[in-house]
């Protein structure tokens, strides 16, 4: 008997696991995905020429406040939770809803998800968004003849965007992609790497396998890898020292870790550090531990000193992520601002509901840019804001983007492994047990 399934995601790996689990099992029935955390995705469909001969007219996409209903008026035998970065006590509360509705409850693993590659492959995760998987990700791709792919983020077309290929700045543009989406694509960019991201992961493997002697996958969230990886490295994070334990699926990423890289050790409070190690040993003792910081440079850090400063940090990291502040209240207080600007009361439209959606969210500006109106919204509240100076620390440069009405300067942060292992010994053990040693750039050049 065919049973009805519905999918909670969030415009990632839901559809992903659709596709690779459910599209063309004839056991399984589509009714709907729901979404959550990323706005203006429901009320669309995921297309049909994405969701196969079996789903003609597509699938109807809800937001998840729906669910109940959904179970109920579709019939719907089984509800799949199919998104990151939620507390194992959200999991299960979304379980309890979906099992009083009268459907069973799901978790996909990776038997079931991980795509298998020709080519070996590094994927880098984390048990948080916000641990510093970009800059780690940034340190493994430096490997000659690499492609990095990337989490999914499709906010736009989902037909058009189920293969993206991203060689240059222009191809940004041309994909018309958002804030969120160019802070993960451009630093690889910058490097001389390939960038592949979209919807449809199978067809994105097989394109990015025929100019990759490796693959690199750059996780989102804290969601697990798409690719079943031959090193798998996650990141964890000890401003946030429980939370590998207590974040689904972040926890499985820990536990399946061959390298866990305990990051921002200069920032965290020694015990904090300590009660991290204990309890990555305590999930996966068989992991190779690496302590590493991500020291934090200003293009001119005695411009800050005695100004009024208002700070733009990463979107996620302070949204569902849960952080109060980031690398650049960090580089505002080492420098000596007078003052840290609250931008609350100057924030406009989508902004404003962000700061009442995330009240952990400190009195810092989350980079917020999931689109036009949205972007609008973001270069409106910093024209609001009265600063004498905007310190600009998301990953990539908003001064493209955002036409400022006062002077900004970047903040930077890269990865420092912290004495022994480095990443750089653990790929090379990796490399030479690829046969890959010629592949290193520093070996190349």
């Amino acid at each position: 008997m065919t049973q009805r399934v519905v999918i909670l995601g969030a415009a990632g790996r839901d559809f992903h696991n659709f596709n690779v689990y459910f599209r063309d099992d004839p056991d399984y029935e589509v009714v709907a995905f729901t979404a959550t955390q990323i706005p203006d995705i429901e009320g669309r469909r995921y297309p049909p020429e994405l969701a196969g001969s079996r789903y003609p007219e597509g699938i109807p996409i809800e937001a998840e406040e729906e669910l109940d209903r959904l179970i109920s008026e579709q019939r719907v035998d089984l509800a799949v939770f199919s998104y990151s970065d939620v507390t194992h006590e959200h999991v299960m509360h979304v379980g309890s809803r979906a099992m009083a509705a009268g459907a069973s409850f799901m978790l996909l693993g990776a038997r079931q998800t991980m795509l298998e590659s020709q080519v070996p492959v590094v994927a880098v995760c984390a048990a948080r968004t916000g641990a510093g998987k970009s800059q780690t990700s940034r340190r493994v791709s430096a490997i000659k003849r690499v492609v990095v792919v990337r989490h999914p983020m499709p906010y736009g077309d989902l037909t058009v965007q189920a293969v993206q290929r991203f060689a240059s700045f222009e191809d940004l543009d041309a994909h018309d992609v958002t804030i969120e989406e160019r802070e993960e694509y451009e630093p690889h960019l910058s490097a001389g790497s390939v960038v592949y991201a979209g919807v449809d992961y199978e067809r994105i493997l097989r394109q990015a396998e025929q100019e990759a002697d490796i693959v690199i996958w750059d996780g989102g969230n804290n969601d697990l890898p798409f690719f079943a990886p031959d090193l798998f490295i996650v990141v964890v994070d000890p401003l946030r020292p429980d939370h590998a334990q207590r974040y689904h699926p972040g926890e499985t990423n820990v536990r399946m870790a061959d390298v866990v890289v305990i990051n921002k050790i200069g920032t965290a409070a020694f015990e904090d550090v300590e009660t991290t190690r204990r309890i990555t040993v305590e999930l996966n003792p068989a992991a190779v531990v690496i302590d590493a910081a991500s020291p934090i440079f200003v293009d001119d850090g005695e411009a800050i000193r005695g100004k009024s400063v208002l700070v733009v940090e990463d979107g996620p990291t302070l949204t569902h992520g849960e952080m109060a502040y980031g690398a650049g209240w960090v580089a505002a207080r080492r420098y000596g601002a007078a003052t840290i600007v609250d931008p609350r009361p100057y924030a406009v439209g989508s902004i404003r509901e962000t700061f009442e959606k995330y009240p952990t969210t400190g009195a810092v500006l989350p980079a917020m840019g999931y689109g036009d109106v949205q972007m609008a919204e973001l270069a409106e509240t910093i024209h609001n804001a009265v600063a004498d100076l905007v310190l600009v620390a998301t990953p990539i440069d908003l001064r493209r983007l955002i036409e400022f009405d006062k002077p900004a300067l970047r903040v930077h942060y890269e990865l420092q492994e912290i004495g022994e292992p480095t990443l750089d010994e653990v790929l090379m053990r990796f490399l030479q047990t690829a046969g890959a040693t010629e592949l290193r750039k520093s070996a190349a050049s």
